[in-house]
């Protein structure tokens, strides 16, 4: 456990740290990293020994009181902020509530003006799903000796931004495994081979809890059977509910609380005294 000061001055633990996953990439350790979308996700990826955590940098403080020890690196979106000031402000406001480094997925002038704050930042290369129709659509990328240069070009630009390190989105496993000779960043891949550095994947894909997941995925669990029999459950429970009160059948007996007979009794006297209500 490594003790450390969060960029908002609070003390902290944590597993690992931006100079452990440099020194686990030079030695060749592999390491795991997970989405969380929710305190429990988070919570149970550390109990299981992931390494890391990617999260919505908006589920910052849910995710570090549930999972205070684990490597959170929080991603901003391309739609979040406009300019570079925002992302900025937006980066030192998530890093100060726990955070341990930022995606953006921006230029490499929003991740320099971040980087130059004293923020780890971590940039996007490969596939990118958000701007898939420069390469055609949704595809692999680096499957030509000219594009994996242009690859490691994208790796170079990314460290002379000040990019620590770079997730690798959808690349042939073979270019990646070249370039990264090449380049010092701490490569986290999802859809790239083994040779990343950090071996990314969507909790939902893992879990087996996406109906359509996609082609690099595997699933290592079937939440998905077991989501759709709560729902049968759930539609089950719902028609039976309705079905009972209907027929007059719920509530009953046992889910009702009944008057004393004695106090019944009096009570109707007493109601029968009273004057009646004219309408």
């Amino acid at each position: 456990m490594k003790h450390i000061y969060t960029y908002g001055g609070q003390q902290a633990q944590r597993h690992l740290t931006v100079g452990c996953l440099i020194k686990n990439k030079a030695a060749g350790i592999r390491m795991t990293q997970v989405t969380a979308f929710d305190g429990d996700e988070a919570a149970a990826a550390a109990e299981q020994g992931i390494d890391s955590l990617t999260i919505d940098c908006g589920m910052i403080e849910e995710v570090r009181a549930a999972a205070p020890h684990i490597f959170v690196t929080a991603a901003q979106y391309m739609r979040q902020y406009v300019t570079e000031d925002e992302a900025l402000g937006g980066a030192i406001d998530t890093m100060a509530k726990g955070a341990d480094a930022i995606y953006s997925p921006r230029g490499l002038s929003t991740i320099e003006r971040i980087a130059r704050e004293g923020i780890s930042v971590q940039g996007h290369t490969g596939l990118f799903p958000a701007r898939a129709t420069q390469f055609g659509g949704l595809r692999t990328v680096g499957k030509t000796a000219d594009e994996a240069l242009a690859l490691l070009q994208d790796f170079r630009r990314l460290e002379e931004a000040g990019a620590y390190s770079c997730e690798v989105e959808c690349v042939a496993e073979e270019a990646l495994a070249e370039i990264k000779k090449h380049s010092n960043l701490v490569t986290v891949t999802i859809g790239a081979g083994t040779s990343g550095d950090i071996i990314l994947s969507y909790m939902s894909d893992l879990c087996g809890d996406n109906e359509h997941p996609p082609r690099h995925a595997k699933a290592f669990g079937d939440v998905l059977s077991i989501r759709k029999q709560l729902v049968a459950e759930r539609s089950k429970a719902l028609a039976g509910y309705r079905a009972a009160v209907i027929d007059g059948s719920f509530p009953d007996a046992a889910t009702s609380v009944s008057m004393p007979a004695v106090e019944l009794e009096k009570l109707k006297e007493g109601l029968d005294k009273l004057q009646p209500v004219h309408q």
